[in-house]
């Protein structure tokens, strides 16, 4: 009876100490992936929160995550009271213990400012970051709409009215037809490393270009096929191109050239205005002044690039809401069009903070 109290009191003790001794990998696992996601959900309602903002002329402000500090303390104490007993007196063997946890992250916020700022959100994006998205998969249609101005001459719609409010009707034309080169394998996107001069205006962006970007039409040099003849012919004949030559640079800017492809990008603000201009809201905020009517379906769109939803209750299952003067804003998470282009738009995002003193955030998770 002795022995069989004092097992059971020391492997309750050894239980305690395998508790402590496995939390720091433990937590690691974990924390590694819920952090990881906690701060991509930040990142989209600080997004939304950006285009429900300029919706009605509200300026955002942009914060960057530089450290979390996962501050874990998990205490144990143990000991075992062994009594051999007399006479009467029973034998017999008692395990005490106490175990304490707690968690106190630490989150460091750095806001946005200056030149950082400038940088990422007000100066247009390069051409050299914006195309090779293309390339990885994204389609081009819609990059395109989300990210150019106008291309060749040709112009998108935008949010600021006027004559060309409604974009050129050749420009969704071009969209749609190097879409389908995209997936007939007939269009390729590629960045090379090029010795230019500096003082080029034409390769003007939000940073300094150390490259090119480049695109090949007829990638696979397929000539059987009827319609991809009539696509490759009637996007050299769009962009003013040469038929003579199947690989033309991407330059900023607006002049034309038979063996460049001239583009105006759009800035981080840019593209976020333009997708809050198309939210559908109440019309007594309309009428109150508080913002202007909600842009149409403009040139060849079929849909709002991103449909955003407004109420007074947002759905449990919502891709990401932020609310904002009283009312919910939200994307529906059964709306895969909708969070594609806001994937993308966060993708562009992430690029475009990038700069040469940039550094990531630092999660430090002691493993006591």
């Amino acid at each position: 009876m002795t022995r069989k109290a004092l097992s059971i009191a020391i492997l309750s003790v050894s239980f305690l100490a395998a508790g402590c001794a496995g939390i720091g990998p433990g937590r690691l696992k974990a924390d590694q992936v819920d952090y990881a996601r906690a701060l991509g959900d930040a990142k989209k309602r600080e997004i939304l929160a950006a285009i429900v903002g300029l919706r009605f002329a509200d300026a955002p402000s942009f914060l960057t995550v530089s450290s979390i500090i996962a501050a874990y303390t998990f205490d144990t104490t143990g000991g075992v009271v062994f009594n051999a007993g007399s006479g009467a007196q029973p034998n017999y063997a008692q395990a005490t213990g106490s175990v304490s946890y707690s968690n106190h992250p630490t989150f460091t916020f750095t806001p946005t400012t200056g030149d950082a700022y400038a940088s990422a959100y007000i100066r247009p994006l390069s051409p050299t970051l914006v195309m090779p998205l293309a390339e990885s998969g994204i389609p081009i249609d819609l990059l395109l709409r989300i990210t150019a101005q106008s291309i060749s001459g040709l112009q998108n719609g935008n949010a600021l009215g006027g004559p060309n409010a409604s974009g050129s009707p050749e420009f969704f034309l071009l969209l749609q037809a190097l879409r389908r080169l995209q997936l007939a394998g007939e269009l390729n996107i590629e960045t090379r490393n090029t010795d230019y001069d500096k003082s080029d205006k034409s390769k003007k962006g939000n940073s300094a270009d150390k490259g090119g970007v480049f695109i090949t039409l007829g990638a696979t040099r397929s000539g059987s096929n009827k319609e991809v003849v009539e696509d490759l012919t009637l996007v050299r004949k769009l962009l003013h191109l040469s038929p003579k030559m199947k690989t033309y640079e991407i330059v900023y800017g607006q002049s034309s050239e038979q063996n460049r492809v001239p583009m105006v990008t759009r800035s981080v603000l840019g593209i976020l205005t333009d997708l809050g201009a198309q939210i559908a809201v109440p019309d007594e905020q309309v009428g109150s002044g508080a913002t202007k009517p909600s842009i149409g379906l403009i040139g060849g769109e079929t849909r709002p690039t991103i449909i955003v939803k407004v109420g007074e209750k947002v759905p449990k299952d919502a891709y990401v809401s932020v609310l904002y003067d009283k009312s919910q804003y939200w994307i529906d998470r059964g709306d895969f069009d909708s969070k594609y282009a806001f994937t993308v738009v966060q993708n562009l995002m992430a690029l475009a903070e990038v700069t040469d003193t940039a550094k990531s955030p630092v999660v430090t998770i002691p493993a006591n």
